[in-house]
């Protein structure tokens, strides 16, 4: 692998890993509390697999479309003008959706930092305010600017691990809910999600399908430990009745573990993994946004106009944090619940099916294999969660 190469799939592991690593995160344990560590390990496997797949379908799409096309376009190109318009409903709705909480989750989080000392309108707009630049100067900025963040990540979740796993207790992990499991699928959807992002890489990596599905595999995979071990760490901590509460209150993990370790060392490192986490995911979905209003649109990502894009990016949810701080846990459910999986799950599986059954594109590289039988079982799996979040709702 040549040098460009091996820095392309450093860079591009490390935005996927960064986009996933996030407030999906810090809500998980929230929300997997019901079902206990069995369950909730198993079904984090099966979503980071299917979730994978999406996003190969993304790729293999992106192989019969012209330079720098997005998701509208891949959608306008295999779909048809309806198709264009259904993708863009989806794409507003899933990344106000995400904004939205995560920016709920970044002034929670400068909040917790600043003890208190900040207004969460404040926090709010400060949050905002050190991310709209590294955005604006594009994906090799945030590229390194993510770098940073997930060494941040890195060295604060060690910390917190070395510091938290002596107070775990096996009989917490002991217990076992399957019926009470499936609930918490959207959310957990959410704490797997990038897909937006591959079109981005494909065109930032010259086209190199090789080196991008390789940052899937890696990029996804550090999440998955990670997601792992926290459940582990946080469920083994807190007792199940607390993290119901952070659950009805619309909190992560964080403020619950905090009372129930009762560390001022463990607050301050717990603080400064949530600001992390929730910023290296909060660069790579604003990147991915920001390209697709670009495309979209059919603006140049420069002057003025690139200014209108930060604004349609940033401004709406920073709106919704304003008159709902409590939104955390109900953007992250909707984002997962129906924009995720019909924008990253259904599309792709739209995209694809036309591409080599309708339009007869090459099917050269075929990245999710099984042919109609993989497609149609995937499909299965979206009608499984849509029926999750209206039966549960």
């Amino acid at each position: 692998m040549n040098p460009l190469a091996k820095h392309h799939l450093l860079g591009g592991s490390l935005l996927v890993a960064g986009m996933s690593i996030g407030v999906g995160m810090l809500a998980l344990p929230v929300v997997t509390a019901a079902g206990g560590f069995i369950p909730s390990f198993v079904i984090y496997l099966i979503c980071w697999f299917i979730m994978v797949s999406f996003a190969r379908l993304i790729l293999e799409a992106c192989l019969w479309m012209p330079k720098d096309a997005n998701m509208i376009s891949i959608s306008r190109h295999l779909l048809g003008n309806q198709g264009a318009a259904f993708c863009w409903v989806l794409y507003l709705f899933l990344f106000y959706c995400l904004m939205t909480a995560h920016i709920a989750a970044g002034e929670q989080s400068l909040s917790q930092l600043a003890q208190g000392h900040l207004p969460r309108h404040v926090a709010s707009l400060l949050y905002v305010a050190l991310f709209v630049p590294v955005i604006y100067l594009g994906t090799g900025a945030a590229s390194r600017i993510n770098g940073l963040l997930m060494t941040g990540v890195v060295i604060t979740y060690l910390i917190f691990f070395f510091l938290a796993i002596r107070h775990v207790e096996p009989t917490l992990l002991a217990r076992e809910n399957w019926s009470a499991i499936w609930p918490s699928l959207p959310v957990i959807l959410t704490a797997f999600g990038f897909q937006n992002l591959v079109p981005t890489l494909y065109n930032y990596m010259d086209r190199d399908h090789k080196v991008i599905r390789k940052a899937i595999w890696i990029g996804t995979l550090i999440p998955l430990v990670l997601y792992i071990v926290w459940e582990f760490l946080i469920l083994g901590i807190i007792l199940p009745e607390n993290l119901f509460a952070a659950l009805k209150s619309g909190q992560s993990a964080i403020i619950p573990l905090q009372h129930a370790l009762q560390s001022g060392t463990v607050s301050l490192v717990s603080d400064a993994f949530a600001f992390f986490a929730t910023s290296a995911s909060f660069v790579g979905i604003s990147l991915a946004f920001l390209d697709f209003w670009a495309d979209g649109l059919k603006w140049k990502k420069r002057g003025e106009k690139k200014n209108w894009l930060l604004v349609l990016v940033f401004g709406i949810p920073l709106l919704l944090v304003f008159f709902d701080p409590t939104i955390f846990i109900t953007a992250l459910r909707y984002a997962g619940g129906i924009g995720m999986i019909l924008l990253f799950g259904l599309l792709p599986v739209l995209f694809v099916w036309s591409g080599r059954y309708i339009h007869q594109h090459s099917r050269k590289f075929e990245f999710v294999k099984g042919g109609k039988v993989s497609l149609l079982l995937l499909f299965l799996f979206i009608l499984f969660i849509l029926a999750i979040m209206i039966f549960t709702e």
